[in-house]
């Protein structure tokens, strides 16, 4: 069965490198880019198709930051119990505790390698 992968990151190149892992991860994997987290949260509330099996979400993104969107995102009944993912070139203890507190799901730091994200993204999707 197809899941769905929202990331949510200003980064164009983080784009293009998550949506090739994810595309080398699982062939059965859509994955949907969003620059913003407003863009993000306001495709989300208004969507009338399948919300998506996971969001990975980059904290550091200007206007909206990743922990505004997910603190936002688990007080919404519909959006709720998305799993999502914080996917940031590092966790501090305190940013990591703030983020389960506003409920994430899991963490990923961006690997330096390709390789490694494919795996990773395969341990969390629960690919063969």
């Amino acid at each position: 069965m197809a899941q769905k992968v929202i990331l949510i990151d200003d980064d164009p190149d983080d784009h293009e490198i998550f949506a090739m892992a994810i595309d080398e991860a699982s062939s059965e994997a859509e994955c949907v880019l969003f620059d913003s987290a407003e863009t993000a949260l306001e495709e989300l509330s208004r969507y009338a198709g399948k919300l998506p099996d996971y969001i990975f979400l980059d904290l550091n993104m200007p206007r909206m930051n990743g922990m505004q969107f997910l603190e936002l995102i688990k007080k919404d009944n519909v959006l709720a119990g998305i799993p999502v993912i914080i996917y940031s070139t590092s966790i501090l203890p305190s940013i990591k505790a703030q983020a389960l507190h506003f409920g994430a799901f899991d963490f990923l730091a961006k690997p330096t390698s390709h390789l490694e994200l494919i795996k990773s993204l395969k341990k969390l999707l629960l690919v063969e």
